[in-house]
């Protein structure tokens, strides 16, 4: 008998939902349902990406609902789903709509697709994604936040572009929740196994630093009326790629920690190998005091989100 094809869910046919169901489809990572309460929306989308498939060559089915039945039996899921940030908001203040449209989407996700692993965009992230687990209840091999690969992309973007080399030699991550308080780590980094130092001075490095902190408002200050989508969405594909593949990928992504750096049940950025289970083990790094102070504030930062969440009604 015929291997079953993998089966990939965006929920959300916003930008950022509809550039992955793109990056997934072209990618061949598997069929893939596009789903949104805008039924039209994600039809329209969905029937659009399957029509470029004679021209791109690529063999997935793109099937656009609004019905968590189409969703079925996933093997994972994107959650986009959630009101995007306009310029002056930070993603904190988005966070008692979002966590009542979280709620509903995985009450949907546990009820047709109990086994899938769960990968969520929604902002603001690590709040989001303690919403996911408590509502999904899914151990938490099966639910992870996706915000590292993107602040790290970032980082990394930047640094390529003021050293003058290839993107693809320069080796970078962030660790931390997703915002203001995310810790971009240089002494990690490195541009074809050699230290940032060989290529860059001090002080633009710590520029560098201060602009990814910041680079999700960049991007919404220039489009005035929305967020960042096509660096979010292939960060959140790429993690959905070393889950269907079973690559054992190590990628920063925000893990739900047991302990880990002293922190317990909270989502924070961390090194995390990911492979067909989903997340198969934090990677523990040891940090400098600065990095630890860096972590501890950033710690600080989601733990009042989720007290915060815990006033809510949702």
């Amino acid at each position: 008998m015929a291997n079953k094809r993998k089966k990939l869910t965006v929920i959300g046919a916003g930008f950022v939902g509809s550039t992955c169901a793109h990056w997934a489809a072209s990618k061949e990572l598997g069929d893939v349902v596009l789903l949104d309460i805008n039924e039209g929306s994600a039809k329209g989308k969905s029937l659009d990406l399957f029509e470029a498939s004679p021209v791109e060559g690529f063999d997935s089915k793109v099937l656009g609902t609004a019905d968590y039945k189409d969703t079925a039996d996933s093997d994972v899921v994107i959650i986009t789903a959630g009101l995007p940030r306009k310029p002056g908001m930070s993603r904190d203040d988005l966070l008692a709509t979002n966590a009542k449209i979280m709620k509903d989407v995985c009450l949907g996700i546990k009820e047709n697709s109990p086994n899938a692993v769960v990968i969520i965009v929604s902002n603001p992230l690590d709040a989001m994604a303690y919403v996911a687990k408590e509502v999904l209840g899914f151990p938490r091999e099966r639910v992870i936040g996706m915000a590292g690969i993107l602040d790290s992309a970032r980082f990394r973007s930047f640094i390529a572009e003021a050293a003058n080399v290839s993107v693809k030699d320069v080796h970078a991550f962030v660790l931390g929740g997703h915002g203001d308080t995310m810790v971009p780590m240089p002494n990690h980094c490195s541009i074809g196994g050699a230290p940032l130092t060989k290529f860059l001075p001090q002080e633009k490095i710590d520029a560098i630093v201060e602009r990814t902190r910041k680079g999700g408002a960049e991007i919404v200050g220039l489009l005035k009326t929305g967020s960042a989508y096509y660096a979010p969405s292939a960060s959140a594909v790429q993690m959905a790629e070393a889950i269907l593949k079973d690559q054992n990928r190590v990628l920063p992504c925000a893990a739900f920690l047991q302990g880990e750096y002293g922190i317990n049940d909270l989502f924070i950025g961390v090194l995390c190998q990911l492979n067909g289970k989903g997340l198969e083990k934090v990677v523990e790094l040891d940090l400098d005091e600065t990095e630890k102070a860096g972590l501890e504030n950033s710690k600080k930062a989601v733990e009042e989100l989720v007290n915060a969440l815990s006033q809510l009604e949702y």
